[in-house]
């Protein structure tokens, strides 16, 4: 039998899982809300508390569907739904699979078929590695938090200047996968420079909405500003690799 991405069954045990932790969210979601009623906090702040968290969810929820839709074309959708509904982000997802398609001799984006090795071996890259952080957490997050708090109570700029190296440096990870290619355009190719223009965009629309957002004191900007630039990114790479190929 035919190998499918999107078989049925597959649909089934990404349902089970994620049926496993919705089920746990609403239960703590019950004992919080029984909590905040015996210790006698407001029922109406309570009421606005819920209703605002479910509205700015919303925007979460796009830039997911988004990333299900960039991964669904090589992975189908039940994999990256489960991914990305448990645990996982695009920026990750998209580069555990594209190595691991790499690996394998396959191009991102240009898969019209998988086997099922070649499902599996790339359902293992994006699992695996991504456990490795969960792991983490609690072997050396503690030790991590008490080095900080050392750090800042000896000399708070400088331990915020290390806090802030480190987010650049993750930063950095991500931007030599934008610009891993540019030098095709040396050997006459200017495919390299997609990526490059697309984060471009990207990030415009990010700071615009960024000054739109401080300008006119409006949260829900800041809320919906990551799924407007992913939609933005994704409109101007189809007309940027149009016009660089």
């Amino acid at each position: 039998m035919e190998f499918s991405a999107n078989a049925p069954v597959l649909f089934v045990l990404a349902g089970i899982i994620i049926a496993a932790v919705l089920a746990q969210s609403v239960f703590f979601l019950v004992k919080a809300w029984r909590r905040a009623r015996e210790i006698g906090m407001d029922m109406g702040r309570l009421k606005k508390t819920a209703r605002t968290a479910a509205i700015f969810t919303i925007a979460p929820a796009v830039a997911i569907v988004i990333s299900v839709m960039t991964l669904s074309k090589d992975l189908g959708v039940a994999l990256p739904w489960l991914r990305l509904s448990v645990v996982g982000s695009l920026s990750y997802e998209t580069v555990a699979a594209t190595n691991a398609e790499s690996a394998m001799g396959l191009v991102f984006g240009r898969v019209t078929a998988l086997t099922a090795g070649q499902y599996v071996t790339i359902a293992w890259v994006m699992t695996i590695s991504i456990l490795v952080g969960i792991w983490l957490v609690p072997l050396i997050s503690r030790r991590i938090l008490n080095g900080m708090i050392t750090l800042e109570n000896r000399d708070r700029k400088w331990a915020e200047t290390f806090s802030n190296a480190l987010f650049i440096g993750m930063i950095a990870a991500f931007l030599g996968y934008v610009f891993c290619d540019v030098s095709t355009v040396f050997e006459g190719s200017a495919a390299g420079l997609i990526p490059v223009c697309v984060m471009l965009v990207s990030a415009v629309v990010m700071a615009l909405a960024g000054l739109a957002a401080g300008k006119t004191k409006k949260r829900w900007i800041s809320d919906y500003a990551l799924p407007v630039s992913l939609v933005a990114g994704m409109i101007a790479a189809i007309q940027i690799t149009a016009w660089l190929n």
